[in-house]
């Protein structure tokens, strides 16, 4: 299982170099990539991360103040779902807090529920805030709980944190974000120009991810989930040459903390059908969702500080 966890990585990260390179598919061998959907190596690569980063925070025709970059980052994460996203567009025009207010956003949100549209993504589910924040509707006590990190100045608060461990437990002590959201919040607006935490600061493991460490690891050796992602960061130039493995890196940018933690979610459910007499904490045994290609083809862009966009057009050529 631990040299699974390398042989995916470089798989997986050359799909995603065959893809974008037009290259016909099928773009793997490996039966089991070719049949069930798998995120990328890289979080960032993902189709919802892409759309966050070019559609909602790098927006040259919208207010980047830390309000407004806040505001719009966490109205879409809250939801983490493209089409909710643009739904809001198609009844507002342009997304901005200056404009929001929660009768409206609420109006719209109620309206597709009531139709019997999902306004959620399914990767990951939210706590509903009831007890926190009083309404029936969990949309509603999402909104709520956006209006009080603004009220109380979280995007300027985040703004001023030396660490991603800082911003962490400032999102960690709202309610409804336990840490698992906390991490993944802090990494999205980490992705923006109101923060600027290495990638390599900080990582909490996922309830998938800790599945896949136990799979990867009969004895921790006294090593922390958190301190183990660290070591396979630490340790994934020597792994991929011991395995002889040729990883090509996102553009001279190497696996970070939040992509090794990702990969242990992903190998985890490889390994479900990879390695079906190994064990994990979940005890899941099947992978839910099939890989269906979409027609529509990703312009990637990268958060500009990493300095790898003028890196992508010479790879994205058949």
């Amino acid at each position: 299982m631990f040299d699974t966890y390398w042989r995916f990585a470089v798989e997986r990260q050359r799909i995603f170099f065959n893809r974008i390179s037009s290259t016909p598919g099928p773009w793997t061998d490996d039966l089991i990539l070719n049949t069930h959907k798998f995120t990328n190596a890289y979080r960032a690569s993902d189709r919802t991360s892409q759309y966050l980063i070019k559609n909602v925070i790098y927006r040259d025709d919208l207010p980047n103040t830390a309000v407004e970059i806040f505001f719009r980052i966490l109205l879409f994460k809250l939801f983490n779902k493209i089409e909710t996203w643009e739904l809001f567009e198609s009844e507002f025009g342009d997304i901005t807090f200056e404009n929001y207010s929660f009768k409206s956003f609420d109006k719209v949100l109620s309206k597709a529920r009531s139709k019997g549209d999902s306004v959620y993504s399914a990767a990951y589910i939210m706590p509903p805030g009831s007890k926190s924040f009083g309404k029936s509707a969990k949309h509603q006590n999402h909104l709520l709980l956006l209006e009080m990190m603004i009220e109380q100045r979280v995007p300027d608060r985040l703004a001023q944190m030396p660490s991603m461990q800082n911003g962490f437990e400032c999102l960690k002590s709202y309610p409804t974000l336990g840490d698992f959201l906390a991490y993944q919040f802090i990494t999205d607006l980490n992705y923006s120009q109101l923060t600027d935490f290495s990638e390599m600061d900080f990582v909490i493991p996922g309830p998938g991810a800790r599945d896949g460490i136990r799979k990867c690891f009969a004895d921790y050796g006294g090593l922390t989930e958190p301190e183990i992602i660290r070591l396979m960061a630490d340790r994934q130039e020597e792994e991929f040459e011991r395995l002889g493995l040729t990883f090509r890196s996102l553009w001279g940018r190497s696996l970070q903390l939040i992509d090794c933690q990702n990969l242990f979610c992903e190998v985890d459910k490889y390994a479900r059908v990879a390695h079906p007499e190994i064990n994990g904490i979940s005890g899941r045994t099947r992978i839910k969702q099939k890989f269906v290609p979409i027609n529509r083809q990703i312009e990637y862009f990268y958060p500009p500080k990493w300095a790898i966009n003028d890196q992508i057009e010479l790879d994205s050529v058949p």
